[in-house]
C-alpha cells in the first residue's frame, strides 16, 4: 500500500504530534543502535512477563517506542506517517496523542491476556493500527495501493489486517517469541471502542459539523413576552385603560355591571404584575384579559388619578 487520497484537509493545523512520535521512536532507535544495543533497550523499556510484579510499570507505555530492528521501525513509522497526519488534523494534537497511547495500552492489555509469556513486547504496531482504524472510520472510501499494485479501500484494508492478525494469533497460540499478533488486535479493538464512546470534545465537534445553527441556551420557551424593562408612563396607562373600557363596551354592550368585589380581592398589585398585564394586551389584544385583570387596570387608573 503506497497511496492515500487526501481530497480535503479538515483543519489548517500542522500534525505536530505525529512528527514528535516519529522523532521519538527514531531517537530511541538511534540510542539503541549506537549505545545500548537491542537486548539492553528491550530489557529496560520493553514489556516482559513479570514487569508488573517487579514494579517496572513504565514498560506498559515505553514498549511502544522501542523496536526490534531497522525494518520494524521503518514499516511502523511509514504506516504512522501514512494515516496519522490527517487524523491528527481532524482531532487536534492532544486528542490524537491520547488516542495513540490508549491504543498502545490496548495492545499491551491483549498481549498480557493472550500472549503474556511470549518474550518481550516492543514496537508501536498496536498504537499505529489503532490510528488506521480511526482513519478507516472517518474516510472509509479512500483508496490505497495494496503492495503497490492492488487498489483497495481503506475500510477493507483494515478489515483484512484484522483478519490476518486474528488468524495468525490463533495459529501461533502458545508459541514463544515472534510477532505479537494479540497486541495488534488489542490496538485495533481499543481504537474501535474509543470511537464508539463519544467524548465531550468529539461530541462538540460533531454537533458543530452537523448543526451550525447558534446555540440559544437551555432556557425553555416563554408563552408570555418578558417583562419590559422600560417603566410605564402615567398617560400611557390611562390610554390603555380607556382602550380596554371601549373594547369591553363594544364587545359586551348589554352586559350588566360587575358585582362589587371585596377590596382584598382587587387590591392593586405590584408594578411587575401590571407590566405583565400590559405586555399581554400588547401581544394578544384587549379581549385576552380576564375579569380580574380588567379590574386591576381600573384600580391602577384610579390610584394614578388620585396621585395627580
Amino acid at each position: 500500500m503506497t497511496y492515500v487520497t487526501y481530497d480535503e484537509i479538515d483543519s489548517p493545523r500542522t500534525p505536530s504530534a505525529v512528527y514528535w512520535l516519529i522523532g521519538l521512536c527514531v531517537a530511541v532507535y538511534f540510542v539503541q543502535a549506537t549505545l545500548t544495543g537491542d537486548a539492553n533497550m528491550a530489557r529496560y523499556f520493553g514489556y516482559s512477563a513479570g514487569d508488573l510484579a517487579s514494579g517496572s510499570m513504565w514498560t506498559v507505555v515505553t514498549y511502544m517506542f522501542v523496536h526490534g530492528g531497522l525494518m520494524h521501525l521503518l514499516l511502523n513509522m511509514w504506516t504512522l506517517w501514512l494515516f496519522g497526519p490527517r487524523v491528527e488534523m481532524a482531532w487536534g494534537a492532544s486528542t490524537f496523542t491520547w488516542y495513540y497511547l490508549w491504543c498502545g495500552l490496548g495492545g499491551w492489555a491483549f498481549h498480557y491476556m493472550f500472549q503474556g509469556g511470549a518474550g518481550v513486547l516492543v514496537g508501536a504496531s498496536a498504537a499505529i493500527l489503532g490510528v488506521a482504524v480511526a482513519y478507516a472510520s472517518r474516510w472509509p472510501d479512500d483508496e490505497v495501493l495494496f503492495f503497490g499494485v492492488v487498489p483497495m479501500k481503506v475500510r477493507w484494508l483494515v478489515v483484512f489486517m484484522a483478519l490476518i492478525n486474528i488468524t495468525m494469533a490463533v495459529v501461533d497460540a502458545g508459541s514463544l517469541g515472534g510477532t505479537a499478533y494479540a497486541a495488534h488486535i488489542g490496538g485495533m479493538v481499543a481504537g474501535w471502542l474509543y470511537l464508539r464512546v463519544p467524548s465531550a470534545g468529539s461530541l462538540g465537534r460533531f454537533r458543530s459539523r452537523i448543526a451550525p445553527a447558534p446555540d440559544y441556551g437551555d432556557e425553555p420557551p416563554r408563552a408570555v413576552p418578558k417583562t419590559s424593562a422600560r417603566p410605564r408612563e402615567r398617560g400611557e396607562i390611562d390610554d390603555i385603560v380607556a382602550q380596554s373600557k371601549a373594547a369591553v363596551a363594544r364587545v359586551r354592550p348589554a352586559a350588566p355591571p360587575p358585582r362589587p368585589t371585596p377590596v382584598a380581592a382587587v387590591a392593586p398589585q405590584g408594578s411587575t404584575a401590571l407590566d405583565a398585564v400590559l405586555d399581554k394586551i400588547a401581544a394578544e389584544g384587549m379581549d385576552s384579559l380576564t375579569e380580574a385583570e380588567r379590574l386591576m387596570l381600573d384600580e391602577w387608573s384610579k390610584r394614578l388619578r388620585e396621585l395627580a
